[in-house]
């Protein structure tokens, strides 16, 4: 077990010290008689007594001071924690504000690249039936012209036999 005094405060330790030479004092004067008096000499317990009481105002100035710098390390302490507190409170402010501008920005990114695939697909879709319908146009214009080309290969083929059985008639004739 420590003892009190010398793990006590340094500049408090020189009080106890004279309290324990009181004590040494008392403890060593020639008792009384059958009685728990004893002599002490008056002048060293005053010695004693005007030592503490000296040392007194100066250890109770220390241990105010001891005090006062506890409350301001305390003091100090709460200050710094609500600084740092104010200081996450901003930050996540700041991280949440970051946040739903990045959020912001996709989903706007996103509405853009649907609407970009919708209007992909309807181009695409109009795309497909104007090319539906020019297939159609040109089959169309493909059939007329055979259609064409055909009356004119059968006038020309009924040219062509007319002719043929003509000259057959000119040689059936002479014959």
């Amino acid at each position: 077990m420590t003892d009190p005094i010398l793990s006590a405060d340094p500049r408090t330790a020189d009080v106890y010290t004279v309290l324990d030479d009181l004590s040494d004092l008392v403890e060593s004067a020639r008792a009384m008689p059958m009685s728990d008096k004893c002599v002490i000499g008056r002048n060293e317990v005053l010695d004693l007594l005007d030592t503490i009481r000296g040392m007194l105002p100066r250890a109770v100035q220390e241990a105010e001071e001891l005090l006062a710098d506890r409350v301001g390390v305390v003091e100090d302490g709460y200050r710094e924690a609500e600084r740092i507190i104010h200081d996450a409170n901003e930050q996540s402010r700041v991280l949440i504000e970051e946040a739903t501008a990045q959020q912001a920005h996709i989903v706007s990114t996103h509405e853009i690249t649907a609407a970009a695939l919708s209007e992909a697909d309807a181009i695409r879709g109009q795309a497909v039936a104007e090319a539906e319908a020019m297939r159609r146009e040109v089959d169309q214009y493909v059939e007329d012209k055979f259609a064409q080309f055909e009356a004119s290969l059968t006038k020309t083929l009924s040219a062509v036999q007319r002719g043929r059985d003509r000259i057959r008639e000119r040689y059936a004739r002479e014959a």
